[in-house]
Formats: C-alpha cells, sequence, structure tokens
C-alpha cells in the first residue's frame, strides 16, 4: 500500500469511529461571528491588556494547517478564505476526552472554535479555545510541506488545493476581482452601460478567429462560441445606446501558450461620436486610474522590468516601428514585394488573399512587439488586417486603429469604427472569400443581421477590447496567464 493510501485509510477508519462515537463528521450548523481577515483587521492593533478586556467571546471556523503539541496543550493554525489565525487549546480548559478528541483531528480537517482573543509571550495575536467542533473531515492528506505546493502542472489541474497551500495565490484572485471592479467604476462614472450580449452566435464574427462548434437540437441549427461581442454591441449603438460595455467571456479555438487560453476575459467598450484618438486618451486615463487605486502608483516591475503607466504613453507609426526598433530597412518596408519576400523568408504563412498587410503586422510580432516595454501605442494598420475599423481619411491603405502594447504584449485594440453599410459589406466578401479558400479563421458566412443594422445607419463611433487577463498578470506580476485564470484548459492527463 501506497504512504497516501495508508493515510486515507486511517482517515477513513477516524470517520467511522468519530460516528461511532455520535460525532457528525460533516456538521453544518456552526455559524461564524468573523472572518479570520476581520479578526486581524479590527483586534490586530490591539495589545495583550486591551484583548483580555474585551466582553465577548468569538465563533471562527477555519481548515487546520498546522499542528505543534506541548503534553496537555496544542498550538495550531487554521485559515479560512481571508486569513490565518493562531488557536491554542489547553486540556483543562476543554476537558480530557475532548482534548483527546482534539489530537486526533488531522491538518485539512475544518474546525469551527470559540474563545478569547489574547497575545502569546512572542505577541502572536491568538485564539484562546473555549470549545470546538469538527465542520468536515478531510480524507486526503495535504500536499507534503503544505506550505509549497510547486508542481506547476497540478496547482492548476487541482486548483481549489494551490489556493490552500498556496495564500500568495489568493491574493492575485483578490486583486483580479478588484481590478474588475475599478474597470467597471471607471466606465460607469463617464455614463458607459453595461450590457450583455450571445455567447453562442449563429455567425462568429468580430475577431479572426477559429470558432468552437455547437449545436442547437430545438432549433436544428449549428452554433459558435462567440470570438469576440463586437457586432452585437454595435448593434446597440444603431438602437441608441451611446455608451456600451461588456467584460465578456470569448471562445477560440486556437493554442495554449504563457498568453493564450481557448477561454479568456476581455473589456470591450463602444462611444458614439467619438474617434480612436478619444480612446487613446480614455485608456491612458482607463489604466492608470485601475493601477493608482490597485497599487498606489503609476510604476510598477513586472517580471523584472520597469513599467511606468503615468500618462501620456508614446505613439508609433507600425512601418517606423519595423525600421526604428525591428531594425529593418526603411527601403524594404516601403516595398511591398520586398517585404512580403521577407516575410516568407522568416517562415510567415500568409493565407489566402493576404499579402503585403499580413506581412507587415507578422513581422511587427516578430522583431517589434517583446520590446516595446513602456506603454506605446502602435498606429497605422493596413486595412487588410482590418475589416471592421474605418479607412484613414488621408490614406485609404490604412485605417484609425491602434493596438496597446505593454511589457512586450498586446493589452488592447481599438479603432473607428466602420459604419459604411457598402464598404462592411466589401470587406464581409473578402473574408467569405478567404475562408473558401481555406482560411479557417475568417468568417463563414455574410452577417447579413448586422449589414441591415448598418443600413439603418450608425453613428461615427470608435471601440476597444482590453485583455483582462493580460491587465491582471501586468498588475499582479504573474507570469502566465494560467496564474490568473482560476481553471485555466490544460491537455488531458495521459
Amino acid at each position: 500500500m501506497q504512504p497516501v493510501d495508508r493515510l486515507v485509510a486511517q482517515r477513513l477508519e477516524k470517520l467511522q469511529q468519530f460516528r461511532e462515537m455520535g460525532i457528525e463528521p460533516y456538521y453544518n450548523r456552526f455559524r461564524p461571528s468573523h472572518t479570520l481577515a476581520q479578526i486581524l483587521t479590527e483586534f490586530g492593533g490591539l495589545s495583550g491588556e486591551e484583548l483580555e478586556a474585551l466582553p465577548h467571546t468569538f465563533r471562527l471556523a477555519g481548515r487546520l494547517m498546522l499542528m505543534r503539541e506541548f503534553g496537555k496543550a496544542a498550538f495550531c493554525h487554521f485559515q479560512d478564505g481571508s486569513a490565518r489565525l493562531q488557536a491554542f487549546v489547553q486540556k483543562p480548559v476543554v476537558g480530557e476526552e475532548r482534548f483527546r478528541f482534539f489530537r486526533r483531528l488531522d491538518l485539512g480537517d475544518i474546525v469551527g472554535f470559540v474563545g478569547t482573543l489574547f497575545r502569546t509571550r512572542t505577541g502572536e495575536l491568538t485564539l484562546a479555545v473555549q470549545d470546538f467542533v469538527l465542520l468536515t473531515k478531510s480524507l486526503l492528506p495535504l500536499p507534503e510541506k503544505y506550505h509549497g505546493l510547486t508542481d506547476v502542472e497540478r496547482r492548476y489541474r487541482q486548483r481549489y488545493l494551490d489556493l490552500i497551500v498556496n495564500p500568495s495565490v489568493w491574493q492575485v484572485f483578490i486583486q483580479r476581482a478588484r481590478i474588475i471592479r475599478l474597470l467597471r467604476q471607471f466606465l460607469d462614472d463617464r455614463g458607459f452601460l453595461e450590457v450583455e450580449t450571445p455567447m453562442m452566435q449563429p455567425i462568429p464574427g468580430g475577431a479572426t478567429a477559429r470558432p468552437f462548434e455547437t449545436y442547437h437540437h430545438a432549433l436544428d441549427t449549428k452554433l459558435y462560441l462567440r470570438i469576440a461581442p463586437e457586432l452585437y454591441l454595435k448593434r446597440l449603438l444603431v438602437g441608441g445606446f451611446d455608451r456600451v460595455y461588456e467584460i465578456n467571456r470569448n471562445f477560440r479555438n486556437e493554442g495554449l501558450s504563457t498568453l493564450h487560453n481557448p477561454e479568456f476575459t476581455m473589456l470591450e467598450f463602444y462611444q458614439a461620436y467619438a474617434t480612436y484618438e478619444d480612446l487613446m486618451k480614455l485608456t491612458e486615463e482607463m489604466l492608470s486610474f485601475v493601477a493608482r487605486e490597485l497599487l498606489g502608483t503609476c510604476r510598477l516591475v513586472y517580471q523584472g522590468q520597469a513599467v511606468d503607466l503615468t500618462p501620456p504613453w508614446r505613439r508609433l507609426d507600425l512601418r517606423r516601428a519595423l525600421t526604428e526598433v525591428g531594425g529593418i530597412p526603411a527601403e524594404v518596408v516601403r516595398n511591398p514585394e520586398a517585404l512580403v519576400a521577407r516575410a516568407r523568408a522568416e517562415g510567415v504563412v500568409l493565407r489566402p488573399g493576404e499579402g503585403y498587410g499580413r506581412a507587415l503586422t507578422k513581422l511587427f510580432d516578430l522583431h517589434v512587439e517583446a520590446r516595446l516595454v513602456q506603454p506605446t501605442f502602435v498606429l497605422g494598420y493596413p486595412a487588410e488586417t482590418s475589416p471592421l475599423a474605418r479607412r484613414n481619411d488621408d490614406d485609404p491603405e490604412v485605417v484609425d486603429r491602434f493596438e496597446l502594447f505593454i511589457a512586450g504584449r498586446e493589452m488592447a485594440n481599438a479603432f473607428s469604427e466602420l459604419n459604411d453599410p457598402l464598404d462592411q459589406r466589401r470587406r464581409f466578401e473578402a473574408q467569405l472569400a478567404a475562408h473558401l479558400a481555406g482560411d479557417e479563421e475568417s468568417p463563414h458566412a455574410v452577417d447579413e443581421d448586422f449589414l441591415t443594422a448598418l443600413e439603418y445607419g450608425m453613428p461615427p463611433a470608435a471601440g476597444e477590447g482590453i485583455g483582462v487577463d493580460r491587465l491582471v498578470m501586468l498588475l499582479t506580476d504573474s507570469p502566465s496567464i494560467r496564474d490568473v485564470i482560476l481553471f485555466p484548459q490544460l491537455r488531458p492527463e495521459r
């Protein structure tokens, strides 16, 4: 029998013995008076004398994480979903039989305690236990040396265990929740309305990506998990909502990496009577606001690199970036044939209907993106790679669009929206032709309903998508997207 199997067998035996003793090992009538975080906040600054003068007892609950026995007494550390606290159990206080029962509890068991607060000789805030009750018997032992679960794969597959044994992981997800609240607060305060749009769509649109497919039997129709909410949010602009946003789950049937998960979270928002230039200013204000509220500063360190989110941020033309940052000669960048040849030589695969525009953006990915550490708006994207963006008035070969890069990765994508239904139809038809030629990432059909909406008239507008997971990575100094998603997608275990 393996060591773990022996421990499980011992715990199962205890479970049966407890029941024979009349002890319910899954008790559900204990109600804590405080969370442990509340205890630390409200009473953590009191002296020993002030704690002894408190007129009441406390009812606290949590998981046993450490036990130390000293003859007729025992110290234990227990934690709930907010913090960790020490408890002190004495045989003369709880009685010999109850103390013997307490010593039979295991690490991982969830226990309710009743007692008073005091400080030990070393000054540690501690609960002097007057009574206790077993709330949940744990049948599986915590990982050896519970203070560190270091198997990364196991951490992601058993996130619940990761949260139990690595308290720092709590903080990442607490910060994630705060970041999302701050994004909402910022937009709500500026008159944006939070909305919800369909996750299952008859035509996947709003981005270029391979979708997940599903089937609705009652409607006898194929549906797709959304790759973006864009086309539905724009319908709301047509309907008269001038400022809308959605914090949404998107699904893209693509590979896994430290920056990509097939299911991810985006903030997408649209503002009527605005341009992509307006959104650059809004983005600077929003992300610097979130950083200040979360961290108290716009200056942070991400994976050893200093990043300053203080506005204004750098603006850089895409072609100029290829030369100034990427080192590709300007004469090559300006020559479509030469640039396409350069891209092919570096392994860039051009899909059906793609050419110079795709070569520009892929070479940017290879040579420039990782070097943009400080916040940088990259402008001047080719129309070929921007099927939903408005063409620039002075140069129709490019669109009014920016992508934001921070710490060497894309954080946001925004543009002045295309609201010309005839131009939009031509671009949709070009995407359909690319799909029929073998490009699985292009939409498989023209979205006629969206075109009909545009024909009724969509006001001039600008829209933006911000990767929430990547923003959380930046603000919590997390190296992988899997560190900021509670249950990331993983390859099946073999």
